[in-house]
């Protein structure tokens, strides 16, 4: 179902790809739109349990995209370092495919929300329960269940 790496030499065991993913700031989320059109946005993320969160406001393209295909892929780029005089670059990347699902209940969404919070927000987890209480019914949270992983690198 998935297409196996060319440069197998380049390709990243799974312990690897999981350390990109834990380590990344940002991943590009691409979905499909109702007209075939692709459409990649960058968002932050937690990855928890082999599951990846992200949220957003309750309507936009990202959701209507969803909603007409769940199925994603999510791609982070870990370090990179250009090497000039080489004309090339070395990287560390992972795309991970899956389904995206709305997460219902509130008890889950607010537990999403502080893995986040734990990510990025570390020193002000007081702040951040308060901050998700009053944002919690209108925002949007997302969770992939990752289906297959693909890292890379080149070192």
């Amino acid at each position: 179902m998935y297409r196996e790496m060319r440069r197998k030499a380049k390709e990243t065991d799974i312990s690897q790809s999981i350390r990109i993913l834990e380590n990344g700031e940002y991943g590009i989320l691409s979905t499909i739109d109702s007209n075939n059109q692709p459409y990649g946005i960058p968002l932050s993320y937690v990855l928890k349990d082999n599951l990846l969160y992200f949220h957003c406001a309750s309507e936009g393209h990202k959701i209507d995209n969803i909603n007409f295909e769940d199925k994603v892929s999510f791609c982070v780029v870990g370090e990179t370092q250009i090497q000039p005089s080489k004309f090339t670059t070395k990287y560390e990347s992972v795309i991970v495919f899956g389904k995206a699902e709305v997460l219902e209940d509130s008890s889950e969404k607010k537990k999403a929300l502080l893995y986040l919070c734990e990510k990025y927000s570390p020193d002000f987890l007081e702040e951040a329960n308060v901050y998700i209480d009053k944002a919690l019914e209108k925002t949007t949270v997302f969770r992939i269940k990752i289906e297959h992983i693909s890292g890379k690198e080149n070192k």
